[in-house]
């Protein structure tokens, strides 16, 4: 049976924290592991560079940190595979043919594109960049470049994948049957709270756990969580549905230890502090493979390095065929 090719990648824009791990990272391993789809992960550092493009060494900084999260997480470049975005010029070359096929006022129409608009206001006050505004179309370009099925994404990024169809379905209509309609898979994964109860989990709202954090730094921050403000002495009766320690015990920690913390807590039997402390080591315990292979690749930066070169070189030789059958459909190949 023929193999379903996925799409699917992150900006190097920063280390992982728990909530990519939760939210994609963890299926993504899933689906590698099952045999049953072709999978293309992009490092997009192009795109990362939209709203990064005064801080270069910082974008390419962190395609390596990304490729060494992937694989301490257990993506395996001998069953998917990891490139970079800016080494496909057939990539930036379908851009620039999309970039006919759309109109900037259904750009600006775009839900997501006007949401991460109004979040950028500091970088870009009025005078929002074309790279930025056109990421839909070069975002529409990665999933075609390597003709990909499916796009494993979530709700938000629904708008993104209706106008990379909407791109494809317009340039099939003018050139012929030529490139397949990408299909988006909503993630399965849900969002990650903060340890703070933001709904949002990022470095720059300090409230993210990251897989290379140490165990200090691990303490530290759970030791910080919010718990139930109308507790204020240990006999106190809580309550776990508005805890972040309850509700971080629910990802790490086994199911009776969330019976028995949810129970105590209610009672008035347990302590912020110890339950915080028995939360950490979970935590610890639970990201201690992942950093440990983590300190392997960053001891081997060589292996990494090859590991990014022959995804890449791949990935190469799979767009080359794709702009191939698009120029000649568009009437471009003029030496054949």
């Amino acid at each position: 049976m023929e193999k379903k090719r996925i799409l699917t990648g992150d900006r190097p824009t920063g280390k992982l924290h728990i909530g990519h791990y939760f939210g994609s990272i963890k299926k993504r391993v899933e689906m590698q592991n099952s045999g049953k789809y072709d999978m293309y992960i992009l490092i997009a550092d192009v795109q990362a560079l939209t709203d990064n493009f005064n801080n270069p060494e910082k974008v390419r900084k962190n395609v390596r940190e990304l490729l060494i999260d992937y694989l301490s997480c257990g993506l395996d470049p001998e069953k998917v595979t990891i490139y970079i975005q800016s080494m496909i010029p057939e990539t930036a070359e379908l851009t620039v043919y999309f970039s006919n096929l759309v109109t900037i006022s259904r750009l600006q129409r775009n839900p997501t594109v006007k949401t991460e608009i109004a979040q950028k206001k500091e970088l870009f006050g009025e005078s929002v960049t074309y790279g930025f505004l056109g990421y839909p179309v070069s975002q529409a370009a990665d999933i075609t470049t390597f003709e990909g099925e499916l796009v494993p994404a979530g709700e938000d990024q629904e708008p993104l994948i209706e106008q990379a169809r909407e791109i494809v379905r317009k340039f099939n209509n003018i050139y012929g049957d030529v490139l397949k309609e990408p299909q988006i898979v909503l993630s399965e994964g849900k969002r990650i709270k903060g340890l703070d109860g933001n709904d949002k989990m990022g470095k720059s709202l300090g409230n993210a756990i990251y897989l290379s954090d140490s165990e200090e730094e691990i303490t530290k921050k759970v030791m910080s969580a919010i718990t139930d403000p109308n507790r204020i002495k240990k006999d106190d009766l809580g309550n776990p549905d508005i805890c972040m320690v309850a509700y971080y015990h629910k990802l790490f920690s086994s199911e009776e230890e969330v019976e028995e913390v949810c129970r105590e807590c209610r009672e008035g039997k347990r302590g912020c502090v110890g339950c915080k402390k028995q939360l950490a080591k979970n935590i610890i315990e639970f990201l201690r493979p992942i950093r440990e292979k983590r300190a392997y690749y960053e001891e081997h930066p060589e292996i990494v390095d090859k590991i990014l070169k022959e995804g890449t070189e791949k990935a190469r030789k799979t767009a080359k065929e794709t702009i191939k059958k698009v120029k000649k459909a568009m009437k471009l190949n003029y030496f054949e």
